[in-house]
C-alpha cells in the first residue's frame, strides 16, 4: 500500500498542540514511511514545529482549522455549530482520502457524533463502539464499549461482540474468547439486556462465545473479548487506570520509606520499572471506534507525548491491518 497518512486533530485534548505536537514529531523519526497532518490553528502549530531541528516537512503537513470544539461541548454544538472545527476537518480528510486514519484527544462525545455524521457506518452496524486493550495476568483482554454508547440493547452488544472479536483477531489473537461483562457468570444473573444479549451470542456462528464474566475475571484473563456497554466500560476503564497509578505510587513511597526499604528499592529497581511500564496507562492510551467506513482512533484527553504516541501507533496498526475492511466482511457473514 502507499505511504500511510494519518490526520491528527491538533486542538484536542487537555494540552492541545503543545503536547501533540511533540508525540507526532517523535512518532515521525520512529516511522519513516508515516506522513501525518496536524489539523488545527496553524501559526500556533507552526511556531511549536519551529521548535524542533530536522523535522521533515514533506511527512509533516498543516491544514489550518479554525475553529476548536472544546471538551465541554455538547455533540449537537460541535456537530452543527462547528463546521470549521480541527476535529470535523480531520475527519473530512479521512473520508475524502487525503488521510487513511484519524486521531483525536478531543470531547470523545463530539467525536462520535461527527465520526458518525462524516464517515457514516459500516452496513449491518447501529452504533459504533470504543475499543482497547486493558492488561491482564495472560497478557490483554480487548473491552468494549467504553463510553459512547451508555445504553444498548442485547442487538447491539452482539455487534459489539462481533466487532471486538474481529479487532482481536486482527491484533493477533486467534479464535478470540467472547464473554459478557455481568455481576455473575450463572446463568440467572444480570439485568434482561445482559441475559438476552447472551442468547444472542450463543447462536452468532463462528463466535466463540464463552459466557458471563465478572470483573475481576478480566484481570485473570478469562477472556480476550469482554462486552458490556459504553457506561459500565467506562466506569471499569477509568477505574482501573486510577488502580495502576496507585499501585504505583504506594509502590514509590513504600521503598522510600526508610534506609532498608530503599536499599530493597535498588535492588528491585529493574522489575519495579518493568512493571511500571507494563501498568502504565499511557502505554494502553488509543481506543478505536469500531463499525465506521474508516479508522478513527480517541487518545485519552489527559494524555501526554508519550501516552499520544500510543494512539497515533494504534492507528497506523490499524491501516496496516486494513481494520474497517475486514469488519465490514466478517460483519456481513454474521449479521447481515
Amino acid at each position: 500500500m502507499s505511504a500511510p497518512i494519518i490526520a491528527i486533530d491538533a486542538m484536542g485534548g487537555d494540552f492541545g498542540p503543545h503536547c501533540i505536537v511533540p508525540a507526532c514529531i517523535a512518532c515521525l523519526s520512529e516511522n519513516p514511511s508515516l506522513h501525518l497532518v496536524l489539523v488545527g490553528q496553524s501559526s500556533l502549530i507552526e511556531s511549536l514545529i519551529a521548535r524542533h531541528s530536522g523535522v521533515d516537512r514533506t511527512r509533516l503537513l498543516v491544514e489550518h482549522a479554525e475553529e476548536v470544539v472544546a471538551m465541554d461541548d455538547q455533540p449537537a454544538q460541535a456537530l452543527r455549530g462547528k463546521p470549521g472545527s480541527s476535529m470535523r476537518v480531520s475527519l473530512e480528510l479521512l473520508r475524502d482520502g487525503a488521510a487513511h486514519a484519524c486521531v483525536s484527544a478531543g470531547n470523545t462525545g463530539a467525536l462520535m457524533a461527527l465520526s458518525r455524521h462524516v464517515l457514516k457506518t459500516l452496513p449491518g452496524v447501529d452504533r459504533p463502539a470504543m475499543v482497547t486493550a486493558v492488561p491482564t495476568q495472560a497478557g490483554f483482554c480487548h473491552l468494549l464499549d467504553l463510553g459512547a454508547n451508555v445504553d444498548c440493547s442485547a442487538e447491539q452488544l452482539l455487534q459489539f461482540a462481533v466487532m471486538g472479536s474481529v479487532t482481536a483477531e486482527v491484533l493477533g489473537v486467534l479464535r478470540p474468547r467472547v464473554a459478557l461483562l455481568n455481576i455473575g457468570t450463572e446463568d440467572i444473573k444480570g439485568n434482561q439486556q445482559v441475559k438476552q444479549a447472551a442468547g444472542l451470542l450463543r447462536q452468532a456462528e463462528g463466535l466463540n462465545y464463552t459466557g458471563f464474566v465478572e470483573g475481576d475475571g478480566v484481570y485473570r484473563g478469562e477472556a480476550d473479548v469482554v462486552v458490556c456497554d459504553g457506561f459500565v466500560g467506562n466506569i471499569l476503564l477509568k477505574s482501573s487506570e486510577g488502580l495502576a497509578v496507585m499501585i504505583a505510587g504506594r509502590i514509590d513511597t513504600l521503598f522510600k520509606s526508610n534506609l532498608i526499604a530503599r536499599m530493597v528499592g535498588v535492588l528491585a529497581l529493574p522489575l519495579l520499572r518493568r512493571l511500571r511500564g507494563e501498568l502504565a496507562p499511557a502505554q494502553h492510551n488509543g481506543a478505536s471506534f469500531v463499525g465506521l467506513q474508516g479508522i478513527v482512533v480517541k487518545s485519552h484527553g489527559a494524555a501526554g507525548p508519550e501516552g499520544f504516541k500510543y494512539a497515533i501507533r494504534r492507528a497506523l496498526r490499524e491501516i496496516e491491518e486494513n481494520l474497517p475492511q475486514r469488519l465490514n466482511d466478517r460483519l456481513g457473514e454474521q449479521l447481515l
